[in-house]
């Protein structure tokens, strides 16, 4: 195993901190929040943007700009989940669901101190684990084959039920419409048939997920607005809020935010899921409901601190295969991989032994820019909250451009644009009948994940289906599965609520 040795640490934190790296530090994080708060411009994006920039620039100033923008745009897409029921990314789609409706209940500083803190307590955690146990944690991703992945994914949908308001049927019923969905476009494996295509051209590479997002979470929510008699009424009064009592709501959670701690930095460790897939499961184990709080869903403080605290600890788990194996974690760090060979470097097995100071700017760059986030945060959850005080009048029509121009952003295909128009009326249809959108989305986001595994490892082991049960990791993912289902059924039975 290999360890970062203390003097190649200090080497590359005097390297990391000089002014010109703080600064690009800077930078990149204020890239990144603007990338990330616009629905449709992801961290993806303003990284894959920036990265041919950072050709004749040293290797600490990008990655300090690169790093930046990493952490920036995992948190920012927060700000119109919370502000607008929009989010900004994939990844903060979970936070939508508490952070709006503190949002209407009065308390969208609350929500954005909640989002912020929570962003930056998983970036640090996660940047300290990627510090200490980049190497061994590399080896859990290797264990990984398609068997495991398929039966991580089924773990993962049989969670939607935890989300589905306590009605099971539901809640599966959403899930199986997004498993559906999620199967638009041409065959993975074979690439030689198109599915549920109709003879629509633009259809064949799928369903964008960043349109699915926007078209269930926002068009859907507008068109509910927009058919309300008391739409033309204001939102509450904002109420400020002490930092204080956001320090209260993170203690009385403490083992929810060290449970998703865990769950982000493992999930980032696992290549091909990433942050999505990570809130959501952070999102769902939430638990039972705390006394005195409201109920997850409805405003709950516990809902936002799960979802951006996982969020944004896939950054520094997503971080740790790309180091240590050379495979990138994420989209992200698939960007940051081309930015690294741009400096002539090569991650693998042997990059923290040889590259030491590197590595260690690398760790730097990811904290410094967790730190800036949070100051820069916090610095504008009273502004923020401000453009909630316009009628809906004016703000409706103006979330309907914004969720046209994410839309089109998503591929830059005004096809995107009509398939976002088309789902929103499909989503709040759905949402009349009360079906939740929650599930449907996750839906999505685990199809091509569970099909894909689930082809593949049949084909390597001569479809042999007995293999998901023989290979521990994947039994056990299978065990919780089945166990989870059982209980869920008998909370439906017995009446009591689930979540």
């Amino acid at each position: 195993m290999e360890f970062l040795a203390f003097s190649d640490f200090m080497t590359g934190l005097g390297m990391a901190i000089t002014p010109t790296v703080l600064g690009c530090i800077l930078l990149g994080v204020v890239i990144g929040v603007i990338f990330g708060a616009a629905p449709g411009l992801t961290a993806t994006a303003g990284v894959a943007i920036v990265t041919p920039l950072t050709y004749g620039i040293s290797f600490e100033s990008s990655m300090g700009i690169l790093l930046g923008i990493y952490c920036g745009g995992y948190f920012a897409g927060s700000i119109p989940a919370i502000l607008v029921n929009t989010p900004g990314a994939p990844g903060n789609s979970a936070t939508a669901l508490d952070g709006h409706a503190m949002a209407k209940n009065g308390e969208a500083s609350r929500a954005l101190s909640l989002a912020t803190t929570g962003s930056f307590v998983g970036g640090l955690a996660s940047g300290l684990i990627l510090l200490f146990f980049a190497p061994m944690l590399s080896g859990l991703a290797l264990k990984f084959t398609s068997v495991e992945y398929f039966s991580f994914g089924l773990f993962g949908l049989v969670c939607v039920a935890a989300i589905s308001g306590g009605d099971l049927l539901c809640g599966c019923t959403a899930a199986c419409m997004g498993l559906i969905l999620g199967c638009v476009g041409t065959d993975p494996v074979t690439g030689a048939v198109d599915r549920l295509t109709f003879g629509v051209a633009e259809l064949s590479t799928g369903i964008d997920l960043m349109a699915a997002l926007i078209a269930f979470f926002c068009v859907a929510e507008m068109l509910n607005q927009g058919g309300k008699e008391l739409a033309v009424q204001q939102l509450p009064e904002q109420k400020d809020c002490r930092f204080s009592t956001v320090l209260a709501d993170f203690v009385r959670n403490r083992w929810l935010v060290l449970k998703s701690i865990l769950i982000g930095t493992c999930i980032g460790i696992l290549p091909g899921t990433g942050p999505t897939i990570a809130s959501w499961i952070a999102y769902t184990s939430t638990g039972k409901n705390v006394k005195g709080e409201p109920d997850i869903g409805k405003g709950a403080p516990r809902g936002i601190i799960a979802a951006e605290v996982s969020n944004n600890a896939v950054t520094g788990g997503a971080t740790i295969p790309l180091l240590t194996l050379g495979i990138p974690g994420d989209t992200v760090t698939a960007v940051l991989l081309g930015a690294l060979m741009i400096q002539n470097i090569t991650p693998g097995p042997f990059f923290i032994l040889e590259n030491g100071p590197l590595f260690s700017v690398i760790i730097v760059s990811l904290m410094l820019g967790n730190l800036f986030l949070f100051a820069f945060g916090l610095s504008l959850r009273r502004i923020l909250p401000k453009l909630l005080s316009f009628p809906p009048a004016i703000v409706l029509p103006v979330i309907g451009v914004l969720a046209a121009t994410g839309g089109f952003a998503a591929g830059n295909s005004a096809f995107n644009v009509l398939v976002t128009g088309i789902l929103g009326v499909v989503g709040y249809l759905l949402s009349r009948t009360g079906l939740p959108m929650a599930p449907l989305v996750l839906g999505i986001v685990l199809s091509p994940i569970i099909e894909r595994n689930f082809r593949d490892a049949l084909s390597v082991h001569d479809m042999d289906c007995t293999v998901f049960l023989t290979r521990p990791i994947s039994a056990g993912l299978l065990l919780a599965a089945a166990l989870t289902i059982a209980y869920m059924a008998y909370r439906s039975r017995t009446g009591r609520r689930i979540v």
